[in-house]
């Protein structure tokens, strides 16, 4: 008898482990997104100011990448966008993988919030760090971009680009700027969203490709492309050779008289789009999950 229990013992000793393979289910998710919200709360002022600046450099990575690929693009509107979206999904590779903390991204954490996992301010403190340290990567990326000279590729074309792009941002109403930003981080925050069911880097990967090739095939507004896109358009307007570019692929003069720092970026661009990236991040995306599976239950 004792020989058997002892048999018996060993063999569930010695069962094979049972390992799950399978993606995390939504509910799980949630869950990770609230832990991931009480990390970041733990994370000290400096920390997410260098996280944050690694951000913007990312993100004005992508749009430099997407825009290149584009650059020369005169057909195939769709497909050349979505080839520009795939391409700009390095800078949110970058963010996951490498880790870094992006100001629309970080929206997500709001569930945590609405959980009672962190607090507004830790919430609050969050986001406006990483605002600011986006910002100053972004400008940082600029600089190192102008300095390169690659604006000049193709008689000065791709400069052209970047330049007719910011100006077309700094033209938009205030209602089609706030809608494509609501749209543009409920899709950024999806693709974070959907990361947290991977077990994998090439699970998140996977994850972030659809989602945010869709935001820039379809020409949402993002806060933080915006923070590199337009200022280089500023820094790009002033060469002669670039304006003559912009004047051949225009076909004739362009009204740049908006393309400014001030009006045309800050008040026109960045207002409506940041209160955009916000409502979409923060209610249509972190609020409805937690509301499904994270609102505290009537019993």
């Amino acid at each position: 008898m004792a020989d058997m229990q002892t048999g018996s013992t060993n063999t569930q000793e010695y069962a094979a482990p049972v390992i799950e393979i399978d993606a995390y289910a939504p509910a799980k998710m949630a869950d990770r997104v609230g832990q991931v919200g009480i990390a970041k709360a733990k994370l000290s002022t400096l920390t997410i100011f260098a996280l944050s600046i690694l951000a913007g450099v990312f993100i004005g990575l992508g749009a430099q990448l997407s825009m290149l690929v584009t650059h020369t693009a005169t057909s195939n509107y769709g497909l050349n966008q979505l080839v520009g979206g795939v391409a700009f999904t390095l800078a949110l590779v970058l963010i996951v993988i490498a880790g870094a903390e992006l100001f629309t991204g970080n929206c997500l954490i709001a569930m945590s919030f609405m959980a009672r996992k962190i607090t507004a301010k830790d919430l609050g403190k969050n986001l406006t760090i990483a605002f600011i340290g986006n910002f100053i990567g972004a400008l940082t990326l600029v600089l190192w971009i102008y300095n390169s000279k690659q604006w000049t590729i193709n008689n000065y074309l791709l400069g052209a680009k970047i330049v007719m792009a910011a100006n077309d941002k700094t033209h938009l109403p205030f209602g089609v700027a706030f809608s494509r930003a609501v749209l543009c981080n409920a899709l950024v925050c999806l693709a974070i969203w959907l990361c947290y069911s991977g077990r994998s880097n090439m699970d998140k990967i996977l994850s972030l490709l659809w989602p945010i090739s869709c935001l820039i095939a379809c020409g949402f507004e993002h806060c933080v492309v915006n923070m590199w896109l337009i200022p280089m358009g500023l820094v790009l307007k002033g060469n002669s050779e670039v304006l003559a570019a912009v004047e051949k692929l225009h076909n004739g003069n362009l009204d740049l008289s908006n393309l400014t720092f001030f009006k045309g970026f800050l008040i026109d661009n960045m207002f409506p789009v940041v209160l955009g990236n916000l409502f979409g991040g923060t209610i249509l995306v972190a609020g409805v999950y937690w509301f499904i599976y994270l609102r505290p239950s009537k019993k």
